[in-house]
Order: C-alpha cells, then structure tokens, then sequence
C-alpha cells in the first residue's frame, strides 16, 4: 500500500474506507460497543393478516431475528445470554439492546414501554436499537420514541429493502416505498436516527437497479445504512421464486464489486453499520460463499484499496 500514489487522499475512518459503526461507536462513546440481539416475542403486520399474509418473501420463522435470544427465555434472560458470550471477544465493552426479531413497534405503547425500559436498566447498557416496519409507527409510538431519544441513543432501524415498487410487491413487502419516505420524515421531525436496511440481489433485480435504491437512501435523511446480501433460507416462500427461475445468485466477486460501487455514492456521513451477513449454517440453501463472512470483508477492503476509492468519493449532495 505504500507505493500507491493518490492524486486525491483516500478519506479514511481508523483504519478503513468507509464510515464504520465501530468508529463511529468509538468516536460518540468511546468505547467499543456490541449490539444484544433480543427476540421479545412480537409477530408482523405481513404475518398475521392485518396487511398481509405469508410475511416476506426471503424472511425465515424467526422473523430476521436467527441469531437473537430464545423468546422462550425472558428479556433479561436473553439479554444475559448474549452479552456473555459476546464479553467472551470484547470484555471491556458497553451495550446496545437490539429489538432484532419481527416488527418491534407493533403492541401498545404501554407494551411497548415496559419491554424497552427493562433493557435499559440493565448495568452497562448506552442505547437501544429498535427494528420495525415503515407501516408500523402510530403517532403516540413515535412520542414515545422520541422520548426515549432524548433519554438514551437511540436508533430505529426499518427494512426498505428496494426503492422499486415491483421488486417489493414480487416479495410481499406489503408497503411501496412513499410509505418508507414518509416513515423517515416523521422519525426525523423529532430527531430519531434512522438505519436503512436494503438488500442486494433480490429477484429479477439489475446491477443497475440496486444502485438506484442505494442512491435513493444516500438522498434520504437517515443516517445509517445495512446492505444485506439476498439469502436464500429453507422454509422460505422464496423458494418457490428460485425454484421458478425468478432468482439467481450473486457470486462473491460481483458482490463485492457491487458493495464498492455502492459505497462510493453514498454521502460520508452516514454510518454503515452492516455489508454483508450470513444465515444459519443449517437452513441456508445459498450463497454459500457467504458463511465466510471475514473473507467477504476483507475482499471489500481489497477492492476499495485496488480502486483507490472510498466511502463517498462520488457522492453529490444534487
């Protein structure tokens, strides 16, 4: 790296290329911090026939929530569970409680009230993050969360998944993306940090059309992104989509590619908190390059380097 000549300095966050939760962790709360991943025990608008029927397309039982506590164990209980074996690679760390599985705003608000404060109590707890649907926000839930906002830090994390309407009706989103829009400017009108989760290589979808939904996110006011890689899970309507023919999937180096075109169009600012994941060893159908998630990483990392680029090297506020 040392006899690489740069005609503009890379922008760098420590030691990488784009603006990680770790730095950005560190540099709000000095210290490193770990998300608690928690299943309290909620379900979805799309499962239980209220919107709609059958959930996502690409969505597992667990409602995204395969790595978070058993709800068959308490929040407390759960809550102790991970972030031992989580202490186990970051003793020293603080704690975000993450409400992981289904949609974590579907309840009353005095339900709601009780499961969020319960982990705020706990010793070493800095925030929570809450993911839930753009449909899912009624007016007395959002004062609540701003309350909570001016309490502790806080992050509502929402699935957007694509800006295309097509793309999200062929995987029973039950929600266009003008109802994602209008999610974020009620959130934001009361200052609450929102994380765009979107996902590369849903069906039928172009290289192209997943730039246009990262570029979408960049011009929203959010301030976090996660970028999902499409898996495929068993037991999942999608099956049925691969087994159609509507599916293909990506391979590492065109993921990685596409990572890095993504990265550079989005504005420095806003914080990056996922680029990859993996599924369960034992229901996940493919890629399977994706159970190593270190090695996809690092190709990243590689290719911003190879490129010369960086988080934000084409981002244009127009």
């Amino acid at each position: 790296m040392s006899n690489l000549q740069y005609t503009t300095p890379p922008q760098l966050w420590g030691d990488k290329r784009f603006h990680t939760w770790n730095y950005e962790m560190r540099e709000h709360l000095n210290t490193k911090v770990f998300k608690v991943m928690l299943d309290a025990g909620f379900t979805c608008p799309n499962r239980d026939g209220s919107i709609a029927k059958g959930g996502c397309t690409f969505c597992s039982a667990r409602g995204s929530g395969d790595f978070a506590g058993s709800r068959r164990d308490d929040l407390v209980t759960q809550f102790n569970n991970i972030r031992d074996k989580q202490h186990l690679k970051w003793p020293n760390a603080k704690y975000i409680g993450y409400f992981q599985a289904y949609t974590n705003t579907y309840a009353p608000v005095e339900e709601l009230r009780e499961y969020f404060e319960v982990i705020l109590q706990q010793p070493g707890v800095v925030g929570l993050s809450i993911a839930t649907r753009p449909d899912c926000l009624p007016d007395d839930v959002v004062e609540y969360l701003a309350e909570l906002n001016e309490r502790t830090y806080l992050w509502v994390e929402m699935g957007l998944q694509t800006i295309h309407d097509s793309t999200s009706e062929l995987i029973n989103r039950a929600h266009d993306s003008q109802c994602y829009v209008d999610a974020v400017e009620k959130l934001r009108r009361h200052g609450i940090r929102v994380c765009t989760h979107i996902i590369h290589g849903l069906p039928q979808e172009t290289h192209e059309m997943m730039l246009e939904t990262v570029s979408a996110v960049a011009r929203m006011d959010v301030q976090g992104i996660k970028i999902h890689l499409l898996h495929l899970m068993r037991k999942t309507p999608m099956v049925k989509q691969y087994e159609a023919g509507l599916l293909r999937f990506m391979e590492q180096d065109e993921y990685v590619k596409l990572i890095a075109d993504s990265l550079e169009i989005l504005p420095p600012e806003m914080i990056v908190h996922r680029l990859t994941g993996d599924a369960p060893r034992d229901i996940l159908i493919g890629p399977i390059w994706s159970l190593k998630k270190w090695e996809v990483l690092n190709a990243i990392d590689d290719e911003l380097v190879a490129r010369d680029t960086w988080q934000g090297k084409y981002w244009r506020k127009s």
